[in-house]
């Protein structure tokens, strides 16, 4: 197979595709870190590269609906905690590095839905993480700016059943 990085990880996703398992989530998870590690000669990476736009869509498969986009993130960009609804996510840092914390939801009587942070593991250029359905996480640029790919089920735009917290006081809370 030839062509560029980005057709080649297209191309080998694509071949891959089946049902969530943690078979499809280490492979998509090694063909994206293998994506980071493109040749920044490559004209859609160094284009990518100079411009450094909020967001591009890099690929969207026809036949299976998943999705790759670029972001740039300044440094101290922050995005509050959010799930990916019923889809699921990769991130892979190229440039620069990223904080990406982690919560539980717990649901208190009388109170609503609260958020506990788990841990904020740094995703450093080459690395990638992992979101399954429904996990929450958050994200702030911490060294950038930084580049990172996002790698989704689906388009997330067409999810209704993402949430998004908000904080009330010190306390996470779905927003509505």
């Amino acid at each position: 197979m030839t062509g560029t990085a980005l057709d080649l990880f297209a191309g080998r996703v694509r071949d891959s595709w089946g049902a969530l398992t943690s078979e499809l989530i280490d492979t998509c998870s090694a063909h994206l870190a293998e994506l980071l590690r493109a040749p920044q000669t490559e004209a859609w990476l160094a284009d990518l590269c100079l411009e450094r736009p909020e967001s591009r869509e890099l690929y969207r498969d026809p036949v299976h609906g998943f999705v790759l986009l670029a972001h740039t993130e300044a440094e101290g960009r922050y995005r509050v905690p959010h799930d990916h609804g019923e889809s699921w996510v990769i991130y892979g840092v190229l440039h620069g590095e990223m904080e990406m914390g982690t919560y539980d939801r717990f649901e208190e009587k009388g109170e609503g839905t609260r958020l506990v942070k788990r841990g904020s593991p740094r995703v450093r250029p080459g690395d990638v993480q992992v979101y399954l359905p429904g996990d929450i996480h958050d994200t702030r640029c911490v060294s950038g700016p930084a580049i990172q790919f996002r790698f989704t089920a689906r388009d997330l735009r067409l999810d209704t059943r993402m949430v998004r917290y908000a904080d009330a006081g010190g306390v996470w809370v779905a927003s509505a």
